[in-house]
């Protein structure tokens, strides 16, 4: 059913709704990060305020991102290949380049290519343990 779903829907729309979750669980980690985070610079007060609500955004920006990349280069690679093949070369190359456009983020190129590297072997993994 899904694989249906997929071949029939517009990547522009996967891209929104992977945009959409990817930002909503950065804005509810950010929810929880940023409180932990402003405890321990021990803020108060406005700055604390400021703080949090400038790590839930930095966080729901940079999760929704992340997902828009990932999943509109997969998208877009599957329609290329014209296959969904269980090696998940779609998903291997998608996480690389959404982690390197984020790595990219850094200004560091070590670490631009190590982000590539465990996003793309993170997805890897996610994409090969569906039980669909």
């Amino acid at each position: 059913m899904e694989g249906q779903f997929i071949d029939d829907t517009p990547c522009s729309s996967i891209a929104i709704e992977s945009i959409l979750r990817g930002g909503t669980a950065g804005l509810l980690w950010g929810l929880c990060a940023g409180p932990y985070e402003a405890n321990k610079s021990g803020l108060t007060g406005f700055a604390r305020a400021s703080f949090v609500a400038k790590s839930v955004g930095q966080f729901g920006f940079q999760c929704g991102l992340f997902a828009g990349i990932f999943s509109i280069t997969r998208c877009g690679l599957q329609r290329y290949r014209r296959k969904n093949d269980w090696l998940q070369v779609n998903a291997l190359v998608a996480g690389a380049v959404a982690g390197a456009a984020v790595g990219v983020g850094t200004r560091n190129w070590k670490q631009a290519a190590g982000m590539a590297g465990v996003a793309s072997a993170f997805v890897t993994v996610a994409s090969n343990s569906n039980t669909n």
